[in-house]
């Protein structure tokens, strides 16, 4: 009797253990046909939808992406993203209007410079951990706030206006909506690769460790603080995308995009959508920006509206939205 109870265990832990890779692949696949239907009606979407509105989704989405790579999965809170994505929008702006850089050059000179912003922030800012280490990158993002404020080619509280979207590669005109779109929808696209890739790599795995159990990793031997740092700067860097591409779809770069509400607003972006998701940040920024369009003339403030869904959203779907949906599907 106990041999046959024996047995039937065993047999039933083969089954758990052939169960588990089944429904990992089936998620994946699932994953996959999202992305494949997702990334097709991008593709139609300026023709049913105003263009202008799909690309500052597309931006806020690489912006909460790149904030999600380092908050879902290296476990640290920055408060001070916002520096990056405003920084890069005031280099790309300047770049574009001042010095009549081509556009893509001036998005790319835009995202070096918030990733250089990004490794001087990381460096000072990765040695502290918890609460000290989003109150030091808020410290610092409020101080790259004042320098903004008082350098002369930001002109103030002005900012950047009129920014030229010029022409691509000086062959195609980007004033023109279609060929706008479908350049911006390139570049969210390669930069969701971007953070895809990095979260599936050997390199990803190990922020991951390090998020779940920081002292065991270290006991592996993995410098750690190295690992941070370069997830602090990469997650910088296509923050400074994001934000680049806003300058030249918005024609604008303002203090708005520099202040500690802008952080906040990408927090909420993570956590709405899914955080340690990576469909999660894109579905996030997409409900906050649609909120913010089409409840901007309503006599209710945005600002309560967004508050009351996040607290719902917070008691009802505590894993966010996309995390809610996996979990669902993994029972």
């Amino acid at each position: 009797m106990s041999s046959l109870t024996q047995s039937g265990t065993a047999a039933s832990g083969t089954d758990d253990k052939g169960k588990a890779p089944a429904r990992q692949k089936n998620l994946s696949r699932v994953g996959l046909a999202v992305a494949v239907i997702a990334v097709l009606g991008l593709i139609a979407a300026p023709f049913f939808v105003y263009p202008v509105f799909v690309m500052t989704v597309l931006c806020f989405a690489l912006f909460a992406t790149a904030f999600n790579l380092l908050l879902g999965y290296v476990g640290l809170l920055s408060f001070g993203h916002a520096a990056f994505f405003g920084g890069a929008a005031y280099f790309t702006a300047h770049a574009v209007k001042v010095w009549g850089l081509e556009p893509l050059s001036a998005i790319v000179f835009g995202a070096a410079g918030a990733g250089l912003m990004g490794l001087v922030v990381g460096v000072v800012a990765i040695r502290r951990q918890g609460i000290y280490f989003a109150m030091v990158t808020l410290a610092l993002s409020q101080m790259v706030f004042f320098i903004f404020l008082q350098v002369p080619f930001t002109h103030g509280e002005d900012g950047i206006q009129g920014v030229p979207r010029g022409d691509l590669l000086w062959l195609i005109d980007l004033d023109r909506p279609l060929n706008i779109y479908y350049f911006v929808l390139v570049i969210f696209l390669a930069g969701f690769y971007a953070v895809w890739r990095i979260v599936h790599s050997p390199f990803g795995h190990v922020l991951q460790a390090i998020r779940e159990n920081e002292n065991r990793a270290i006991s592996l031997g993995y410098r750690v603080d190295r690992y941070k740092l370069a997830a602090f700067v990469m997650s910088a860097t296509i923050a400074g995308l994001a934000g680049a591409m806003k300058a030249i779809v918005l024609q604008i770069a303002t203090l708005t995009d520099v202040a500690w509400q802008m952080s906040g607003e990408v927090v909420l972006m993570t956590l709405l959508g899914g955080m340690g998701t990576i469909f999660g940040p894109t579905i996030g920024a997409a409900l906050v920006i649609t909120m913010q369009n089409y409840f901007a003339t309503s006599n209710v403030p945005v600002t309560v509206i967004i508050g009351v869904i996040f607290v719902l959203c917070v008691l009802l779907f505590r894993r966010g939205i996309v995390g809610e949906a996996i979990r669902l599907m993994k029972r």
